[in-house]
């Protein structure tokens, strides 16, 4: 072939694969005023809040809001809409009643919550705490001396006793506003790549997490998720050793400080487990450090005080099995091929779930219903998941994926893992969309670049090659599937929402929903009838060996 036609046709490729990947701008006029001007999102988040919530993995709340999501997938017309077990899980809990007060040296009604996975109160408790504060400590080994002196000090003084357990947290005026909003310098900033980091050596016998604050950047950007994986069982130990404790030297009722925050917002800690082999602690609460430091002021200066405080509470381990909800639209010319959309159906037990994970799972359903509705015809298969155990690990999204598309501690493919196009994950929040985490995809960056610019005038421009991580679409990610959360503005997500009992119906933002169904519709309409799979990035290595789970 002569030069010229050599430069002739590679300008016709380049062309042909720049037009595929141009938006369809009638398509994308169609589903914006579907998104705009017919909405359903907020129907959706009332069933899945108000009406289901809340909804921790196998309790009866996220049993009905998965019958609740297969049955509205029927009624609109999606195929293969179903419940899809997976497991061993572990315990469902839920609790039924609560009610905290103090009862002297004057009444006050005390804000707090019962804590997850812990046994409710044998009838009310009326009681004066003891102040046995055990200290904390991000280090591990620190935290666990910490915990040796704790057992030895306290070991035979605490049976039948109602202890606040947590240091008294000074709680100062708040200087910012609860409200984010991605400025145009910050989301440049997210747009940026970050700084190269060296290579982390990894301590295969002691894996840990630093404590320098370069060290433990390196530590979140490359430490293999086997580490990772592996520092949290230890730190799990600690707390299983504790509970063990407690629950020997007979204590009647724990009290916890929330984590943070203040003014009524609470951000319960976690001392209870869903494992079966997990130590259950005594009943446990969390008040608002308001009230909690009320109490420990009264214990610590030996004023007269009582409380009452009751719990029920329900474990439920018959069945240990969990369940993820998907459904589908079928493909047309590539319907063995699939392009995947999902979030997380489960919550932790505070408040009813809405921005973590109700806006994702409502955002989802309603790009479903958008595509259906407008009955807009696609070469591949679009599926939607919704997961469970999200919050102890991404637990059913891992199993989804080991059950379907291979094994990523060995690498081991089943042939359906090169059949998935994408998978696009929505799990921050309310905020609206406001570009993409690429997720080192580069390859991906034009495709993107085109499919976002109809909506720049609704604020969604940024391309960021950064990695984010928390939530589901690692699970695909790590088994080399092209896999992306959105970037989306904070608006209150951990000021105000994020695992408190504050994350309700009210604090959602009907708009950025709105918007944000209608940026995954055009999403995963260009990608199911792109005639090429998105790029990948090379497959990830499998762990070594003496990384792996035993048998």
């Amino acid at each position: 072939m002569k030069p010229a036609c050599i430069v002739f046709a590679a300008l016709i490729f380049i062309s042909g694969a720049c037009a595929q990947d141009q938006p369809e701008l009638f398509t994308v006029h169609r589903i914006k005023k579907e998104a705009f001007e017919n909405s359903e999102v907020m129907k959706l988040m009332f069933q899945l809040t108000d009406v289901h919530g809340p909804r921790l993995t196998n309790s009866a709340g996220y049993d009905a809001a998965a019958d609740w999501v297969v049955a509205t997938a029927k009624k609109w017309g999606l195929a293969n809409a179903r419940k899809e077990s997976w497991g061993p899980y572990g315990k469902g809990w839920a609790a039924s009643y609560f009610s905290a007060h103090l009862l002297e040296p004057q009444y006050a009604s005390l804000i707090g919550a019962p804590l997850a996975w812990t046994p409710g109160t044998a009838g009310v408790v009326t009681a004066t705490p003891v102040l046995a504060p055990l200290e904390s400590d991000d280090d591990l080994d620190v935290r666990r001396f910490l915990l040796e002196t704790y057992m030895a000090e306290r070991k035979g003084k605490l049976r039948d006793q109602v202890i606040l357990i947590t240091l008294p947290r000074r709680v100062e005026p708040q200087s910012g506003v609860a409200l984010e909003r991605y400025s145009d310098q910050r989301l440049a900033a997210i747009g940026r790549a970050p700084e190269p980091l060296e290579p982390l050596v990894v301590d295969f016998a002691r894996p840990r997490v630093p404590k320098d604050p370069q060290e433990r950047r390196r530590y979140n950007a490359h430490a293999p998720q086997w580490v990772k994986d592996k520092v949290a069982e230890l730190q799990r130990e600690v707390q299983f050793r504790l509970n063990r404790f407690l629950v020997d030297e007979g204590v009647k009722l724990v009290i916890y400080a929330a984590s943070r925050g203040d003014g009524g917002t609470l951000f319960p800690p976690r001392p209870g487990s869903h494992r079966l082999d997990a130590p259950a602690p005594p009943p446990s609460i969390a008040l608002t450090p308001e009230h909690y430091n009320r109490l420990a002021r009264l214990a610590e200066n030996k004023a007269p005080f009582r409380i009452a405080v009751e719990v029920k509470a329900q474990f439920r381990d018959a069945n240990v099995q969990a369940d993820n909800v998907i459904a589908e639209i079928p493909g047309g010319a590539r319907k063995d091929e699939l392009v995947m959309i999902g979030g997380h159906l489960d919550d932790v037990a505070y408040g009813t779930g809405a921005t973590d994970n109700a806006a994702g799972c409502a955002v989802m359903m309603e790009a479903m219903r958008i595509l259906k509705t407008l009955d807009l015809k696609m070469d591949r298969t679009v599926r939607m998941a919704l997961w469970a155990g999200e919050e102890q690990g991404l637990l059913g999204s891992k199993a989804y994926v080991k059950e379907h598309f291979g094994d990523p501690v060995t690498m081991n493919l089943s042939p359906a893992q090169s059949k998935v196009s994408a998978y696009y994950n929505v799990d921050n929040g309310t905020g609206k969309i406001r570009g993409v985490y690429l997720q080192g995809n580069d390859m991906v960056r034009p495709l993107f670049s085109a499919w976002l610019a109809p909506f720049s005038d609704y604020g969604a421009t940024t391309l960021s090659i950064r990695n984010t991580g928390g939530t589901d679409h690692l699970s695909f990610d790590a088994l080399g599937i092209p896999a992306f959360q959105f970037i989306q503005d904070p608006v209150e997500y951990e000021t105000r929402t994020h695992h408190s009992n504050m994350d309700v119906y009210d604090r959602i933002q009907p708009p950025d929903l709105m918007q944000a169904a209608a940026i995954v519709s055009s999403f995963v309409y260009h990608t199911a009838n792109r005639k090429d799979p998105l790029p990948r990035k090379p497959l990830p290595k499998p762990w070594p060996p003496e990384a792996r789970p035993k048998p």
